[in-house]
């Protein structure tokens, strides 16, 4: 079965620095999906973050470009979000998803990510 575990949550000041990692296990086809990030942030809809497509291209919302990166190990197994200049409203639980198309869509389970002025 695959499972996904994010990790590298926390609590940081604004200005600061935090890397989430996900790492899959039993992500087979790990070439075919889309490796992403999402947040949830209180009583707000869950909303995309960043993304490694299947080609290796990336992309990233408005509100996170330029101070977020995501990158992955070769693998494809392990996929980062680098998040730099936070701000209090990057608070959110973040979620890594892999998107495999026909081989269907798996979620970890989110860490949290809090971020004071």
């Amino acid at each position: 079965q695959t499972r996904l575990v994010e990790s590298g949550g926390g609590s940081v000041q604004a200005g600061e620095s935090l890397k989430l990692s996900c790492i899959a296990s039993r992500l087979a086809f790990s070439s075919r999906c889309a490796l992403k990030w999402y947040r949830q942030a209180a009583e707000k809809e869950r909303e995309f973050v960043s993304e490694i497509t299947n080609v290796g291209t990336f992309k990233y919302s408005d509100s996170v470009k330029d101070r977020f990166t995501t990158s992955s190990e070769k693998s494809r197994h392990q996929w980062y979000l680098q998040m730099n200049s936070l701000k209090p409203e990057d608070t959110a639980v973040y979620y890594c998803a892999a998107e495999c198309g026909s081989w269907g869509d798996f979620w970890g389970q989110g860490t949290r990510v809090s971020v004071s002025s």
